[in-house]
């Protein structure tokens, strides 16, 4: 630790212009190539996510509105001789979670 404390009051301090090999100016200073494909590359991968994200969160809201509307129409199919169960239309099993092909899709 005072190694370190006496190695950073032995250093100088920067000059408080900044010094430029001569020729150079701050203009001519750019990321260069590179750099404009790096910040290219880091909008468009967010624009992308943005996009992935909306699309996700708008068919999370789609299938609870779904899961909502069958939620309120069971009572009134089930409501013949031996109730719902033995309509068929019982959620117990297999297929409760809303998912009835093995993509995952409804």
């Amino acid at each position: 630790m005072q190694n370190l404390l006496v190695a950073l009051t032995q250093t100088p301090a920067p000059s408080p212009s900044g010094t430029l090999r001569p020729g150079l100016s701050e203009d001519m200073i750019t990321p260069g190539n590179w750099g404009f494909a790096a910040t290219a590359f880091v909008v468009l991968l967010t624009i992308f996510l943005i996009i992935d994200m909306v699309r996700r969160l708008r068919r999370i809201r789609y299938r609870a509105q779904v899961e909502e509307s069958r939620a309120g129409e069971e009572p009134r199919t089930g409501d013949g001789p031996g109730g719902p169960e033995a309509s068929g239309s019982s959620q117990k099993g297999p297929g409760a979670s809303g998912r009835d092909r093995a993509d995952g899709r409804p």
